[in-house]
């Protein structure tokens, strides 16, 4: 391995925890979640903590004998974005 080569991946070594690091801090002053794994990587809003309508709780709860969340506006109508990265594997067969 090449000198130039050895400090490329060094200094690439460093720089994905701090993007990281950034991104999310980014995430969570704009009310977003993130969720990564294998199969998917997901942004979806969240409910804002200082809402006036739903006090950071998303929602509430209306109706009678079978109550139903109501969505908050802060989060329920915002876009979401998935992208999938490796199709989810089928559970037809037990997997012993």
């Amino acid at each position: 391995m090449t000198t130039r080569r050895l400090r490329a991946t060094l200094l690439l070594a460093a720089a994905v925890p701090l993007a990281a690091a950034a991104a999310a801090a980014v995430l969570k002053a704009s009310h977003l979640a993130l969720h990564a794994d294998q199969h998917r990587v997901e942004i979806t809003a969240r409910p804002r903590p200082n809402c006036p309508r739903c006090h950071g709780e998303g929602g509430w709860w209306v109706g009678g004998a079978f109550p139903e969340m109501e969505a908050c506006g802060c989060w329920a109508h915002r876009r979401e974005l998935r992208l999938r990265l490796w199709p989810v594997p089928d559970r037809d067969e037990p997997p012993f």
